[in-house]
């Protein structure tokens, strides 16, 4: 595959089936242009004539002409049009994973017996938990780009379905936090038997308040952390966390006033209520700094969780891959542990 996405073979005869479960001839192989593949995928991506153009630098023309030949090779309109471009059919949205793990493993076939991440323009996609981005990114991120300047780092958030994304190919990393207790694990973050794993950082829950907040000035205990009303981030799209799970075993709850969908919205309602956050120990250091917040102890034990790096078992010997990974659990492995 050259810079565009593009492959400078027209026809490719590879023996791989773009439908689970279905077996497909050799002599339908021998007519498919992988180069429609390619465009299909970009044209998924962007839902736009123009900008997939743009990025396999081709006219707009060429790509409705390439559009054409997809709708007859899958019997299918792919695309209909929509106020803001173009918008995929059922068929389409459905070839998305397979066009992923394809054309992932169509250049993994090609790749060189070597990485050189000097030359390299590799894309790399990561699925991050929020409060990993201050803590972690900067161990690595340096290194990384002055070893390989072309590479392209692709984060985006972690999700519940992280793990599938994973399996399936669309991903090559994810980092969140995992309960290090494997019966506290159970309950919180468990990943399948075909996700590699490496901790990175351990760390541990303290509390996030407004400057002026009353509780400053009282006896801060478990009794009192449990009058207050309490911020919770939906994590790996759950309510609860492990904190919740502990207080459950004596009986216990949090007053939960209101939740939300990250780290970084929950410290900002924290500068104008007296509501409490509570958060790994790292993050509310760094946004008590940046919001003029105060950063109070857990009254009370609770076992540390670690920042881990996820990656899928098919992956452990791409070059690539392993290179990066090798900066990733080297460089974060130099932060202190709890």
């Amino acid at each position: 595959m050259n810079r565009n996405g593009l492959y400078s073979n027209q026809n490719f005869h590879f023996g791989i089936s773009l439908f689970q479960g279905c077996t497909v001839s050799f002599e339908k192989l021998a007519r498919l242009d992988l180069n429609l593949l390619v465009c299909l995928h970009v044209l998924l991506e962007e839902c736009s004539v123009t900008h997939a153009a743009k990025r396999l630098n081709l006219s707009q023309s060429a790509v409705s002409k390439t559009l054409t030949r997809l709708r007859d090779q899958f019997n299918d309109p792919l695309f209909t049009r929509s106020a803001h471009g173009i918008k995929p059919t059922p068929r389409a949205l459905a070839l998305v994973p397979l066009l992923e793990q394809l054309l992932r493993d169509i250049e993994n076939l090609t790749a060189p017996a070597i990485f050189e991440p000097k030359s390299s323009d590799r894309h790399f996609k990561m699925a991050l938990v929020e409060s990993a981005y201050p803590l972690l990114l900067p161990q690595f991120l340096s290194e990384v780009f002055s070893k390989g300047p072309n590479i392209i780092l692709d984060t985006q958030s972690w999700e519940p379905n992280t793990f599938s994304k994973l399996q399936r190919g669309e991903i090559d990393f994810g980092v969140t936090g995992k309960d290090l207790n494997p019966k506290d694990a159970m309950l919180t973050l468990m990943p399948p038997q075909d996700i590699v794993w490496q901790e990175l950082h351990r760390d541990t829950q303290r509390c996030i308040v407004r400057k002026d907040h009353p509780l400053l000035n009282q006896r801060w205990d478990q009794d009192n952390y449990l009058r207050q009303r309490h911020i919770q981030v939906r994590c790996d799209g759950s309510d609860r966390w492990l904190l919740d799970y502990k207080l459950a075993d004596l009986g216990l709850q949090r007053d939960i006033a209101i939740y939300v969908p990250d780290f970084n919205s929950a410290a900002s309602l924290c500068t104008h209520t007296d509501l409490v956050f509570t958060a790994p120990s790292h993050f509310a250091n760094y946004i008590a700094a940046q919001l003029d917040l105060v950063v109070v102890p857990l009254p009370f034990e609770l076992p540390a969780m670690a920042y881990t790096l996820f990656w899928h078992q098919h992956q452990e010997k791409d070059l690539g891959h392993s290179w990066l990974r090798q900066i990733i659990i080297s460089r974060c492995g130099d932060l202190s542990t709890v």
